[in-house]
């Protein structure tokens, strides 16, 4: 008989905006229904004792150091063959030593397929200096110092992100970066986009930093692929007014996909409640179905 084809891996990013209080408002029903494969949480902002388990899921955690924070987890059907957090294993780029202990950054080997797959939350930065306003903003002008310090990030995070990419490529493994990045990349990735470009999240130099990181031989922006050259998918809107209701949001939830990977993903879908008060959190579940064995 025909060997009988591999279900596609199902493989969602999804930024909680906080475990518990997702739960509260059905995370875990979510959870059970979507029959997902792998799934990359951010800003779980819990301790691990008050973090429970994942029914169905083996949970790879670092929860950072920092109470009420940032946070990934990467849950997988079946226990990984490898977990590597900034704890267990240092970053090596200069730069990111501080951020350790933050609860930034995870990466787990799947045991059934040769896949890497890594979860990201990016710091949110700021304005630069010269963009700062006093009165115009919501926060208070600190003179460019998140600013100052994401692109540090991003600069130090490149140098990583490249090698741990060809890392697991010389290890016969694929590679795939999930996160809410906190960056935006194109127009069609922003409802107004015009103003935003004086946005933290979608200043010049941000996207000049997500340029460098996509290309047909590194890593492939697998949603904008998928989706084409049109607006959208959204998959943050502000907890604040309409914004949900009006779709007018911003994509800062990616798949970041080595180009083999990228060849086999079929479908994308955001997973937008369908009113406000449904709301998980003021991100949406990413989900992209791959065709991989």
């Amino acid at each position: 008989m025909p060997d009988t084809p591999n279900p596609p891996l199902g493989i969602a990013t999804f930024n909680v905006n906080g475990i518990r209080a997702a739960r509260r408002r059905g995370f875990d029903a979510w959870l059970a229904g979507r029959g997902l494969d792998v799934v990359a949480l951010q800003e779980l902002r819990c301790p691990r004792e008050e973090l429970g388990t994942f029914d169905g899921y083996h949970a790879a955690i670092d929860c950072g150091s920092i109470p009420g924070r940032n946070g990934v987890a990467i849950l997988t059907r079946e226990a990984p063959s490898d977990v590597r957090s900034w704890v267990s294993h240092p970053p090596r780029s200069r730069g990111l030593g501080a951020h350790a202990g933050e609860g930034r950054y995870l990466e787990v080997d799947l045991a059934d397929v040769p896949l890497t797959v890594a979860c990201l939350y990016l710091p949110k930065g700021g304005l630069p200096a010269h963009l700062q306003r006093p009165g115009t903003m919501r926060d208070t002008p600190d003179g460019g110092a998140k600013y100052d310090r994401k692109m540090r990030f991003l600069g130090a995070f490149a140098r990583e992100l490249s090698r741990n990419r060809r890392a697991a490529l010389d290890a016969g493994r694929e590679f795939l970066l999930l996160g809410d990045l906190n960056l935006a990349h194109l127009p069609h990735d922003v409802t107004n986009w015009r103003p935003a470009q004086k946005m933290e999240g979608f200043l010049p130099e941000e996207r000049a930093w997500l340029d460098t990181q996509i290309g047909p031989r590194t890593l492939v922006d697998v949603v904008r692929t998928l989706h084409g050259d049109r607006p959208g998918p959204l998959s943050w809107w502000s907890w604040a007014g309409e914004s949900f209701v009006k779709d007018v949001g911003w994509r800062i939830d990616h798949h970041l996909a080595t180009p083999r990977l990228a060849r086999t993903a079929m479908s994308v879908a955001v997973d937008k409640e369908p009113e406000p008060g449904a709301r998980l959190s003021d991100h949406a579940p990413v989900v992209v179905r791959y065709a991989f064995a």
